[in-house]
C-alpha cells in the first residue's frame, strides 16, 4: 500500500530547533536586544545532535536554539519594553537634532523601565534553587564593585554592586557562615554555608587595573542587571532569617544626635553609681536618699535617726559624707565632705561636679534652674557657661583674687597707654587733614595763577575688604526690605523688634551682673584692707 510522501526537514529534530536569525526576526528585536533578552530568561543555544538535518541539508556555521523556548519569550512581557525603548531612543535623538529642549525633558521623564522580579521567580521557584545559583552572582558584583568609575560601566551598576555585596558580608558576619579561604593568583575565594548550602565566590584583589579591550561589556552589564535582582531577593530573605532590617539604614545625623543622647541617658542613670554616701542628722535625709538611689548610689544615716541605715559612720567604704554645719567632727583621709547642694548640682549637670566648691563652710555657687533653657540672644549667667564647659570635657580655670586684682591694675595700665595711643593717632590724623588742605590750596592757587599743576607723591590708602563685604551685605538687605510687600514688612519689623528687645534685656541683666560683681569685689578689698 502506498501512503503519503514524507517531506525532507518536517519532523523529528529539524522542527525542534531555529536558527538565531529567524528566532530574532520571530520576536522583532535587534541582535543586541535578543542577547540581552535570553540571558535574563536562562535561554542558551543549544547544539543539536544531527546538526546537518537541523540545518536542512547545509554544513554552515548557525547557532540555534529550541523551538519551545523562542515561543516562550513570545509571551515575554520585557519585549514589548524593549520595543517602547527604540521608539524613546528615536524620539529623542529627533528632539535633540531640533533642539526641543523642553520635550527632551519630558522624555527622559517618562523613559520606559523595567522590573525583573517576575523572571527571578520564574527561574527560581524557591529559595534553596536561588542559593544553589548564587555562585556566579556573588562572584560578578564583586568584580563590579572593585571597577572604577570609567565609561565602561554606569556608575549606579557599580555603586549597586558593592552595596550588595557588602550587605551579604554583613550577613555572613552576623550568621558566623564562612567555612574556607583560599588565596589563589586570580584572587580571594571563599566559602559559606547558608541553609545548609555551600556557596562559593571569589573576589578580586584591591589592585588597580585597566579594562582589557576583548571584554564584552555589555554582556556582562546584562548578568549583572539579573544578578543584582538575585542577590537583592537573597539578602532580604537571609536577613529576615536572623531577623536583621533590610535594607540596613544609613545612620543620619538625627539618628547619630539620638544615638548619642541615648548614651548620655544611660549614663546619667549611673551618675553616682558605686559611690557610698553617708547622711548627717542636719541635711533633709528623704530628698537626699531619694536623689541618690535614683541614679545608682548607696546611701545611709545614723541608725538613731531612722531605721533602714545599711552601714555606719565608720564605715571605711564612704566616699561622701553630706553634711551642713562644719567644724563639728575630725574629717576621715580619702572621703569627700560636701554640702547637699552638691548632690542637685551633679543631678542638673549630668556629671560629678568639682567638690571644691561644696566643701563646708564654703560660699556655695549659685543653683541654677534645670527647667530655664537659653535660646539664641538670651542672657547667660557666667556659672551657666562654665557648666556648659565642664559639660563639652573643658576644665575652665578659676583665677585667684590676687591674680584678678593683678588683670585690674594691668587693665588700667593698658587703659591709659591705650588713651595715649588714641590722642597721638589724633594728631597724626588732624597733621594729615592739615597736609591734604595746604596742598589742595597750592594746587587752587596754581589754578588761579595759570600754572601747570604739579604731580605730587600721594598716599596709598588700603581698604578693608571686610568692610566694603559688610557694606554690600547691608546695602543688599536694604534694597530687600525695601521691596518687601506691606504685610511682609509688617511682620520683618515686628521679628526685628523682639530680637532688639531681647539684646536689651540681656545687655541690661549683664550690666546688673557686672555692678553686683564689683560690690563683691569691693567688699572683699574692704574686708582685706580692714585692720584685724
Amino acid at each position: 500500500m502506498g501512503g503519503l510522501e514524507k517531506k525532507k526537514y518536517e519532523r523529528g529534530s529539524a522542527t525542534n530547533y531555529i536558527t538565531r536569525n529567524k528566532a530574532r526576526k520571530k520576536l522583532q528585536l535587534s541582535l543586541a536586544d535578543f542577547r540581552r533578552l535570553c540571558i535574563l530568561k536562562g535561554i542558551y543555544p543549544h547544539e543539536p545532535k544531527h546538526k546537518k538535518k537541523v540545518n536542512k541539508g547545509s554544513t554552515a556555521a548557525r547557532t540555534f536554539y529550541l523551538l519551545k523556548d523562542i515561543k516562550f519569550l513570545l509571551h515575554e512581557p520585557i519585549v514589548n519594553k524593549f520595543r517602547e525603548y527604540k521608539v524613546f531612543v528615536r524620539k529623542l535623538r529627533k528632539a535633540y537634532g531640533k533642539s526641543e529642549w523642553n520635550t527632551v525633558e519630558r522624555l527622559k521623564d517618562n523613559k520606559p523601565d523595567y522590573k525583573l522580579d517576575h523572571i527571578v521567580k520564574e527561574r527560581y521557584p524557591t529559595f534553596i534553587d536561588a542559593l544553589r545559583d548564587l555562585d556566579d552572582a556573588l562572584s560578578m558584583c564583586f568584580l563590579f564593585s572593585t571597577f572604577p568609575r570609567t565609561g565602561k560601566c554606569h556608575v549606579q551598576t557599580i555603586q549597586l554592586c558593592r552595596r550588595l555585596t557588602v550587605e551579604f558580608m554583613h550577613y555572613v558576619i552576623a550568621a558566623r557562615a564562612l567555612r574556607k579561604v583560599f588565596l589563589s593568583i586570580k584572587g580571594i575565594y571563599y566559602q559559606a554555608e547558608v541553609l545548609g548550602q555551600p556557596i562559593v565566590w571569589i573576589t578580586p584583589y584591591a589592585f588597580s587595573h585597566d579594562h582589557p579591550t576583548d571584554v564584552d561589556y555589555r554582556v556582562m552589564a546584562t548578568f549583572t542587571e539579573f544578578y543584582t535582582t538575585l542577590l537583592g531577593f537573597v539578602n532580604f530573605r537571609l536577613y529576615q532569617s536572623i531577623n536583621l532590617h533590610y535594607p540596613p539604614k544609613e545612620m543620619t545625623a538625627q539618628e547619630e544626635d539620638r544615638r548619642k543622647e541615648l548614651e548620655a541617658q544611660e549614663k546619667h542613670k549611673k551618675l553616682f553609681e558605686g559611690l557610698k554616701f553617708f547622711l548627717n542628722r542636719e541635711v533633709p535625709r528623704e530628698a537626699l536618699a531619694f536623689v541618690i538611689r535614683s541614679f545608682g548610689g548607696d546611701v545611709s544615716w545614723d541608725k538613731s535617726l531612722c531605721i533602714g541605715a545599711t552601714y555606719d559612720v565608720t564605715d571605711s567604704c564612704i566616699t561622701h559624707q553630706i553634711i551642713d554645719r562644719p567644724g563639728q567632727q575630725t574629717p576621715v583621709i580619702g572621703r569627700c565632705y560636701v554640702q547637699p547642694q552638691w548632690v542637685f548640682d551633679c543631678v542638673n549637670a549630668r556629671l560629678l561636679l568639682p567638690v571644691a566648691d561644696y566643701f563646708p563652710g564654703v560660699q556655695l555657687p549659685p543653683h541654677l534652674s534645670p527647667f530655664v533653657s537659653e535660646k539664641e540672644g538670651d542672657y547667660v549667667p557666667p556659672e551657666k557657661l562654665k557648666l556648659l564647659a565642664l559639660q563639652r570635657g573643658e576644665h575652665p580655670g578659676n583665677m585667684d583674687e590676687s591674680e584678678e586684682e593683678d588683670e585690674e591694675e594691668e587693665n588700667d595700665g593698658d587703659g591709659d597707654e591705650g588713651g595715649e595711643n588714641e590722642e597721638e593717632e589724633e594728631d597724626v590724623e588732624a597733621g594729615s587733614e592739615k597736609e591734604e588742605e595746604a596742598q589742595l590750596t597750592a594746587l587752587e592757587e596754581e589754578r588761579m595763577e595759570g600754572k601747570k599743576p604739579r604731580v605730587m607723591a600721594g598716599t596709598v590708602k588700603l581698604e578693608d575688604k571686610q568692610r566694603l563685604a559688610q557694606e554690600e551685605e547691608n546695602e543688599a538687605k536694604r534694597l530687600a526690605i525695601m521691596m518687601m510687600k506691606k504685610r511682609e514688612k509688617y511682620l520683618y519689623n515686628k521679628i526685628m523688634f523682639g530680637k532688639r528687645r531681647k539684646v536689651r534685656e540681656a545687655t541690661k541683666l549683664a550690666e546688673k551682673r557686672k555692678a553686683h560683681d564689683e560690690a563683691v569685689k569691693s567688699q572683699k578689698k574692704a574686708k582685706k584692707s580692714r585692720p584685724v
